[in-house]
């Protein structure tokens, strides 16, 4: 006996419970960005009533690149070549912005 294969696509749809119909909806892009970067805690309910809770923050060095910037850059490689790249034609070495209680950040972003 032959059994047809159903379509990958249309069956995800099929699946789709009638309340999670996004058509016509449109997301706020960036709407959690800010806080993302603060920081999030992930709960994670168990069968037995316990909660763990995890808690994610970016990486100590850890940079978060914007969607422009990443098209240009798409790998930790990349990022760095151009890096090295503009380190070689800097004319001083490096402040440490946040030994004197400023933000790197503060400077770049407008």
């Amino acid at each position: 006996m032959k059994v047809a294969m159903s379509d990958p696509k249309n069956q995800a749809v099929d699946d789709m419970l009638a309340e999670y119909d996004f058509a016509g909806e449109t997301g706020v892009r960036g709407k959690y960005y800010q806080a993302y970067r603060q920081g999030h805690a992930v709960e994670v309910y168990q069968d037995d009533g316990t909660v763990n809770v995890q808690y994610f923050t970016l990486e100590d060095g850890a940079v978060m690149l914007e969607p422009d910037v990443r098209a240009y850059f798409p790998t930790s490689a990349s990022v760095n070549r151009a890096l090295r790249a503009l380190i070689e034609i800097l004319p001083e070495k490096p402040i440490n912005r946040v030994a004197e209680g400023q933000s790197p950040e503060q400077d770049y972003d407008a």
